[in-house]
């Protein structure tokens, strides 16, 4: 019997083995796949974006609930009177009465919503143009905000821990000083106004090892959460392969195989014929 539960079963294995099967051959199950991975992972996260960002932080502000916002002046009213507007086609995103969760009207939000207009403006080419103030803006606000997070982050904490304090352990003191002779022999392989010869060369090709057993540590942590997803999926593949879940595993390994030989015979065919004629 398929009920809901079991779909999902299937679907997810499908899924699964027609990822895998990338390691034979770019084929359609493969494409079909990553096409299905990408399209649902765009619309899930419009759609979550939307309603967590969007209609409470930005349609909430300008437009809170008539609760707490002096409704008396006419502008005040004819505000709420383009809202009620469309309320009308859209009253899930603009309920009656204002949205809860914000106490005051502000009119600065303005300019995100008229930037964001701008944004799908990009769709119609006559005055796509316009979407490049609103990507100038973010690229800008994004540089100024992320430059100053890295700036604590890299920088300023990095300084921090190369200071080394001898009140502390041995243990501790033994750190301080690798952390100080990583942090300026990588900063010296970066140095570029001197040909790295003589001591410098030497201090750099030191850098160069600290920065090796950087990168590796961070792709070995990599890979071993790709391993962790891999081993869960395994395992769901053995749990669906049982009686409950109708052979899922094994019925939809089957299928794929030979739907697979025969792309691959077909394939090969149309090849020969394209070098004979």
């Amino acid at each position: 019997m398929f009920t809901i539960e079991i779909f999902g079963t299937w679907f997810a294995v499908f899924l699964t083995l027609a990822i895998f099967s990338y390691l034979y051959d770019d084929n359609p199950f493969y494409k079909a796949a990553e096409y299905i991975f990408v399209g649902v992972s765009a619309g899930y996260w419009t759609v979550t974006f939307f309603w967590t960002q969007v209609q409470p932080n930005l349609f909430g502000r300008l437009w809170p609930s008539l609760e707490t916002v002096n409704a008396d002046s006419i502008f005040i009213k004819l505000w709420y009177g383009i809202y009620n507007i469309f309320g009308i086609f859209l009253t899930g995103i603009f309920p009656r009465g204002g949205i809860v969760g914000h106490p005051e009207i502000r009119f600065i939000y303005i300019i995100p919503l008229i930037l964001g207009i701008f944004m799908l403006l990009r769709l119609v080419p006559s005055v796509g143009w316009l979407a490049r103030w609103a990507l100038a803006y973010i690229v800008g606000m994004a540089a100024g905000l992320r430059f100053y997070g890295f700036l604590n982050s890299d920088i300023m904490n990095q300084i921090k821990a190369t200071v080394v304090d001898f009140s502390g352990s041995w243990v501790g003191i033994l750190n301080g000083v690798i952390i100080i002779i990583g942090t300026l022999t990588g900063l010296l392989y970066f140095f570029f106004s001197r040909e790295q010869t003589g001591v410098l060369g030497k201090l750099s090709k030191v850098g160069i090892y600290f920065l090796m057993i950087s990168f590796g540590a961070s792709f070995g942590f990599a890979v071993m959460g790709r391993i962790s997803l891999l081993i869960g999926r395994f395992n769901d593949l053995i749990e669906f392969s049982s009686s409950s879940h109708n052979y899922a595993t094994f019925w939809l390994l089957a299928i794929m195989i030979i739907v697979l030989s025969a792309w691959a015979f077909q394939k090969k065919s149309e090849s020969g014929e394209e070098v004979t004629n």
